[in-house]
């Protein structure tokens, strides 16, 4: 599947995961409603996937994970604050390039509009 394919798809499941839950719960409840979505549609997933973080030539030990990992190529991350920062679309970008990847998407499920709430953020 191409990212473009794969992202339409997480795009419908984000949908349909804020249409019954509705805006305001915790990150952690999306997420895991989310990956249980995305796994019905036949899609694989990872959760709290570590990336691992290389300085210099030495990987270091802090943990660094990233909230679901989609067919291994498409990172989705997810929010549910008031205010959605610039620092969150940096940080998913520099967990695209940790990871070598190339498509992101950043949710914030605290929203009366899901669907302008979905940011795409290709590397």
């Amino acid at each position: 599947m191409t990212d473009n394919e794969i992202t339409y798809k997480i795009r419908g499941a984000v949908y349909d995961v804020y249409t019954v839950l509705g805006p305001g719960l915790l990150e952690s409840v999306y997420e895991e409603a989310l990956a249980l979505e995305l796994e019905q549609r036949g899609l694989s997933v990872v959760r709290q996937k570590q990336v691992p973080i290389c300085y210099k030539g030495t990987v270091l030990k802090t943990e660094l994970r990233l909230d679901i990992l989609v067919e291994d190529q498409v990172i989705v991350e997810l929010k549910s604050v008031e205010e959605m920062k610039n620092v969150y679309s940096k940080q998913l970008l520099t967990y695209l390039r940790l990871m070598n990847k190339k498509t992101g998407l950043l949710v914030n499920f605290n929203t009366d509009d899901i669907l302008n709430s979905i940011k795409r953020i290709v590397n």
